[in-house]
């Protein structure tokens, strides 16, 4: 793994552009998931800086005059790191870090790092390695601090080879090195999807910090890291479940995010076929967050690409307890909401607005979970049925027995 400086209490200030694509109401939220990327890691946000271009600078991203009010704000207050949201070029991240003279990082290194802390088996430490050095590989500058000679001798360095050449080295042979280690992980772990029998199996999908964990948590009776803040889990979890009659294995998967590096979605290759060859998918969404529909359309987005949007899905709203203590605070300080529903609205709206079923929940407080064990049940029973019709009798039988009890 890639030794990476301690985060913690670092001084950062954040920079983003407002864009033709990117209006500045929708980078407010960039920036605020951004901010919220830096606490995880470990930060302290002390400014933002925003700038109005209709397309980044060439050179450094921002222009010239705006870089170099962010210089001096940051000789003055003493900034450990300066971070971008959106992913800089090579030669932007060479001419920053010349002018600034202080750690320059973007939305994905940020990511990358996050990823690197939270990562706790060998496999998913394995993956986050090969994602950070395939991200590290075009952009070595002056300010990478030079990898150890972990090759050399007679015969193993051209004559004039310059460090960073002899560092590009090391990283394409680390590289090659650890796509062949997860080769083997990734035949192993298929091995084991197969060998897990005839169970139906559920995907726990959504965008970051939802509560996928938290729901795993009261559905399997288990005890999966959970915690308030982005990427809490990182490694695949798979546990056998029981609702009624009826078993099931039940996975909670990485979460999704706008703006997610390409290098973690071919990483983590192994851990997205867990949602591939599910047979249900249970999208769990905050109703809480003021950009959840975003978050949907970024999470189905990442479906598409792996070519699991057409799959049976239940679309689970959680947080609805965190729903309505925003409503009472926006109410007391007579604060006027765009697009201001109410939870009843909401749950209208998307029963006529999807094809797909959805319930509204809290998974810490309880509510309506009973309700989502039926809806699940219902859902996992069809598709047993579909795949295992000389089981049917058996669940025709078991419901009998539960009528009769009721």
């Amino acid at each position: 793994m890639l030794e990476i400086k301690d985060a913690q209490f670092e001084r950062v200030v954040l920079v983003g552009l407002i864009t033709q694509d990117q209006p500045e109401e929708k980078l407010e939220e960039y920036m605020d998931e951004l901010e919220f990327l830096a606490f995880t890691a470990g930060a302290e946000t002390l400014a933002r800086y925003t700038q109005k271009l209709s397309q980044p600078d060439a050179k450094y991203f921002v222009g010239s005059g705006k870089l170099k009010e962010i210089k001096e704000y940051v000789q003055e207050n003493e900034v450990d790191t300066l971070i971008f949201d959106d992913e800089l070029t090579p030669s932007q991240l060479k001419n920053i870090e010349k002018l600034m003279e202080i750690k320059i990082m973007d939305r994905t290194n940020l990511i990358l790092d996050i990823f690197a802390q939270r990562a706790q088996t060998s496999y998913a430490r394995t993956q986050v390695e090969l994602a950070q050095y395939e991200y590290l590989l075009p952009r070595l500058t002056r300010m990478w601090t030079h990898l150890e000679r972990q090759r050399g001798g007679i015969g193993m360095r051209g004559p004039g080879e310059t460090e960073i050449e002899t560092d590009r080295r090391i990283i394409r042979d680390r590289i090659t090195l650890l796509k062949k280690k997860l080769e083997k992980i990734d035949k192993q772990m298929a091995t084991q999807r197969s060998n897990r029998g005839q169970l139906v199996r559920v995907a726990l999908v959504g965008y970051t910090n939802v509560g996928k964990s938290t729901l795993m948590n009261v559905l399997s009776k288990s005890d999966v890291f959970a915690e308030d803040k982005l990427f809490a889990t990182l490694d695949t979890t798979v546990r056998k479940v029981v609702i009624g009659n009826l078993p099931f294995l039940l996975t909670d998967t990485v979460g999704f995010i706008r703006k997610l590096p390409t290098q973690l979605v071919e990483s983590f290759k192994s851990t997205l076929d867990e949602v591939r060859e599910a047979d249900l998918i249970v999208h769990v969404i905050d109703i809480s967050h003021p950009s959840f529909e975003d978050h949907i359309r970024s999470v189905n987005e990442t479906l598409e690409d792996i070519d699991s949007r057409d799959k049976p899905t239940i679309l689970v709203f959680n947080k609805i307890d965190q729903f309505k203590q925003a409503k009472k605070e926006a109410v007391a300080d007579d604060e006027v909401l765009e697009d201001n529903y109410t939870l009843e609205e909401l749950k209208r709206m998307w029963v006529n607005k999807s094809q797909d079923p959805s319930i509204f929940i809290s998974a810490v407080k309880g509510t309506n979970l009973e309700e989502l064990r039926k809806l699940m049940y219902e859902e996992i029973k069809g598709i047993h049925e579909t795949r295992f019709p000389y089981n049917n009798y058996l669940f025709n039988y078991y419901d009998h027995l539960s009528e009769e009890q009721e």
